[in-house]
Order: structure tokens, then sequence, then C-alpha cells
């Protein structure tokens, strides 16, 4: 009698790939960090002050598959130390084919009140980070012929009301996305994800007459989730082996209805 071989389960589609997600230990980060390790990626959580949230992120998924995740702490403000945190995945996991530029500052700056201390945090944390952690990971998702996902925000294209710095911040990490696509091409491809009503900010800008007014102005009239973001990011790591350069809008629909 012929025994009767158990079905093989598919090969997850980023088996044996190592992803670094910045900012990685909750809200959006959090969220891309479980999908890729979802989809087979071995995962470094890359935190600055969040180490209770990065640890059990960390355990929750070597609860799943032991070996697979790891946290690692670093201010990615000090750039000399950015090389750092690309040998430590290196040294971890061997490799590096994602990198996910999402650790992010957001605070309102209206004119009349911006310092000098405020343009140096919101630019270094949201464009001079994700360029110079970029250009430390390049060498590597050369060999791996990886990928890198910026996440930029729809006031990157269309200003926030007295978030002026932070929009421009974001508009230059737009840019660099397009930039960086043309410099590590055809190697590395890089894209873009411009949120838009996902998570309201905890700084109270969003309070519910303008949650609600926001909502009014999307198409889809209803707000998104971590888990869109997240999505979208395992689109271009698994679904997008020819699209570079691009930004994709996961906003409901707000970016047409302002």
């Amino acid at each position: 009698m012929s025994q009767v071989r158990p079905l093989e389960s598919p090969t997850p589609p980023l088996h044996g790939q190592v992803a670094l997600v910045t900012g990685g230990a909750k809200r959006v980060g959090a969220a891309i960090v479980r999908a890729l390790h979802g989809a087979g990626a071995q995962v470094l959580v890359h935190y600055h002050a969040s180490q209770s949230e990065a640890d059990r992120l960390v355990g929750e998924l070597e609860a799943q598959r032991p070996g697979s995740a790891s946290a690692i702490r670093l201010d990615l403000q000090d750039t000399a130390r950015l090389p750092e945190l690309v040998g430590g995945v290196e040294q971890r996991f061997g490799r590096l084919d994602i990198l996910v530029n999402n650790a992010s500052t957001f605070y309102p700056t209206p004119v009349g009140e911006i310092t000098p201390a405020h343009w140096d945090d919101l630019i270094g944390s949201n464009l001079k980070a994700p360029l110079f952690l970029s250009q430390a990971a390049a060498p590597a998702l050369r060999l791996a012929r990886g990928l890198i996902i910026n996440i930029v925000d729809i006031h990157g294209l269309r200003p926030l009301r007295r978030y002026p710095v932070y929009s421009v911040a974001k508009a230059g990490l737009i840019m660099l996305t397009h930039s960086l696509a043309r410099e590590l091409g055809p190697q590395v491809r890089v894209n873009g994800i411009a949120p838009g009503p996902v998570m309201w900010p905890a700084d109270g800008v969003a309070d519910t007459a303008l949650q609600e007014k926001i909502v009014a102005r999307t198409a889809l009239k209803r707000t998104g989730s971590a888990e869109d973001i997240a999505r979208t990011a395992l689109f271009f790591a698994t679904a997008a082996p020819f699209v570079t350069g691009q930004i994709l809008a996961v906003d409901g629909g707000r970016s047409i209805g302002w």
C-alpha cells in the first residue's frame, strides 16, 4: 500500500530574507515588522526609547519562529553610528535584503516659533537619518539585490498647516526616494509609502472635530489602519519586482479630496 505523503507547505515569499525596520517597536513600524515576519523574513526591530515594546514584539515573533527576530537600540540622529546598525543586522542574520525607513519625529512648528533645534530634529529624523542609513546599507542591499521602503507622508506633497518643518522633511524624503532609486539601481529598488489618515498623532493635533473633517474629505469616508501600510510594504517586498522610484499613497483618497 502506498503511503500518503503530507502536503508540503508552500515556501513563504520572504523565506531566507532579512529585514531591518527603524522605529519598528510600535504603531505602523510594528505592523510592518509583523507583516514581513509573517511572510517568512527574519527581522531586526530598531528602537530608540521603546525598549519594552520592542522586547514584547521580539518575544511574540520568537515564540512563532525561534531565531527569527531581534531588537537593537540606536539613536538614528547619531549618523556616525549608523554603519553599526547595518553591521548588527549582518552579524545577527548574515545579510540584509529589506530596509524600511519608518522612524519619524512629528510635532507642530508654527511660523514664528520655529527654532534651529526644531529644524535639526525634524530634518534629522525624517530625512538625514534615512539618507545616511540607506548609504550605510547600500553595499549589503546591492549584494542581496534588495529593497528600501521609505515611509513618507501625503503632507510631503501637500503641506500640513502648523507643521512646515515636518512637511519640508517629508518632501525631502520623497525626493530622496526618487534619487536613491536612480543611484542604487539596478541592484536595489527604492519606493515610498505615503500614509494618509491611518493613525491619529499622539500630540492632540487631531481632535475629534478635525478627525471628522479629515475623514469627510477622504474619498472612502473612513480612516485606515497600520495594517494597510504593512500590506503595502509587503506588496513592494513580494509582488513588485519591476517597481522602483515610486510613491504609493495609502490614504483612502485623501489626496484627491483636499
